[in-house]
């Protein structure tokens, strides 16, 4: 029984540092998601990517400066983090969704859509992947369309229909009817 005396004061030692380094990390999360919003946008990510030297293993921190580079549009740097992130954390669905984001500007849609059917394993209620899910099919169905009718032979009105429809969705027009 002595020992454990002993050993208390330092197991509370050991879990005050580490609930202090969670509250440091999650402030810094805080705090670059404040600067970004504030327009810093540079600043964010300097501090993101500050942070991270310290806690390179923190998901949350990694996740945010991966979602900043996604939107300053370095494509790379965010497919990186992305990949680094479901290497180490297999089980979190949104940086599948958000690797399937970059797929998807870069055109390369069937990769889009087998990143965001991983996402949708792991989290089936997942909103914002089921909705770039739907995106990507409907860019899929337009080259599915447009290689149809590269083929087509007689009479290809109703395929040109559809074409016409998903292009136009895909496009943020009304399709006509």
């Amino acid at each position: 029984m002595p020992k454990f005396h002993a050993l208390l004061p330092t197991c509370c030692i050991a879990l005050a540092a580490l609930f202090t380094s969670a509250a440091v990390h999650a402030a810094a999360v805080d705090d670059a998601q404040a600067l970004w919003a504030a327009g810093k946008r540079d600043q964010a990510i300097q501090l993101a990517e500050t942070a991270l030297k310290t806690t390179p293993d923190d998901p949350r921190l990694r996740f945010a400066l991966g979602t900043m580079l996604l939107e300053q549009r370095q494509l790379e740097r965010a497919r990186a983090v992305f990949i680094s992130l479901t290497e180490d954390y297999p089980d979190l669905p949104d940086p599948y969704n958000n690797l399937a984001v970059i797929h998807a500007a870069r055109g390369e849609y069937e990769a889009a859509r087998q990143q965001l059917m991983r996402a949708l394993e792991l989290q089936p209620d997942h909103a914002q992947a089921q909705e770039n899910l739907g995106d990507v099919l409907m860019r899929l169905a337009q080259q599915a369309y447009e290689r149809a009718l590269k083929q087509a032979l007689g009479d290809d009105s109703g395929l040109r229909l559809k074409l016409q429809r998903v292009s136009d969705l895909n496009n943020g027009k009304r399709p006509a009817s």
